[in-house]
């Protein structure tokens, strides 16, 4: 047999099923928004099953498109309805449910930058304001509706730091990099404790409902057992402690 053939035969059939993930582990593409909750949820599911979760955090646009491309996650928990939405549509998902409800806010560590209202913005009273950025991530893309409404888009651009996700948005601010940001209700909360610094509520209605959904990417039954777990009562509970309003 040709010595070629005979290679190429052999890396067919010692490929893996699934390249790329290791069977029994749970591959989570997750928002970044949400990613804390997420690593609390795995150790939960880690403890309850003992089955293994590993997390991958990024722009929810960012993920639609490798998933798109063929990543090998098994679920996915966006920051938006759409992009869960389309997969469901292109036949790549499955069991399309809202997990949360996404709050924005302005957000200083500056105990007295921000007072309570949207005056902060307008005065410029500060160099540097952070987003994400509103082509791949669902809170930036309120945030710039938010600065739409209060005619300041235009005129702040040339002061915005663009964060992939919502997460390197936060990182902007919380570094020092920016003064304030528009970040995710759920990166300052922690149970018992007040936000730190000084912010501003977003009113309802401002900006586009962020509703977040998640899919399953396959019919594993690990994934389903996963995705199940997910939709507990309990799991809800942990969900409405950490900054979201749940459905």
């Amino acid at each position: 047999m040709n010595r070629l053939l005979l290679l190429l035969l052999t890396l067919f059939f010692a490929a893996p099923a699934s390249a790329g993930n290791t069977p029994g582990v749970v591959y989570v593409a997750v928002a970044s928004n949400f990613s804390a909750v997420m690593q609390q949820i795995a150790r939960r599911y880690q403890a309850h099953s003992g089955q293994q979760v590993k997390i991958s955090s990024s722009a929810t646009g960012k993920h639609y498109a490798q998933i798109r491309q063929g990543a090998p996650f098994d679920v996915f928990f966006a920051a938006d309805s759409k992009r869960p939405q389309l997969l469901e549509q292109q036949g790549l998902a499955t069991g399309r449910y809202s997990y949360a409800l996404g709050k924005l806010l302005l957000w200083s560590p500056d105990p007295e930058l921000i007072t309570g209202d949207s005056r902060v913005l307008s005065n410029g009273a500060f160099h540097y304001l952070a987003i994400a950025n509103p082509k791949l991530a669902p809170y930036g893309r309120a945030a710039r509706q938010v600065l739409q409404r209060l005619g300041l888009w235009e005129r702040l651009r040339s002061r915005m730091v663009r964060g992939e996700n919502i997460g390197q948005a936060f990182q902007f601010v919380n570094s020092g990099n920016a003064e304030l940001g528009f970040v995710a209700a759920a990166q300052l909360v922690k149970s018992g404790q007040k936000i730190s610094g000084s912010h501003w509520e977003i009113p309802d209605g401002w900006y586009d409902e962020i509703r977040q959904q998640a899919v399953m990417l396959n019919d594993k039954p690990s994934t389903r057992a996963f995705f199940e777990f997910v939709q507990s009562a309990a799991i809800r509970r942990l969900i409405g402690q950490s900054g979201y309003r749940t459905l």
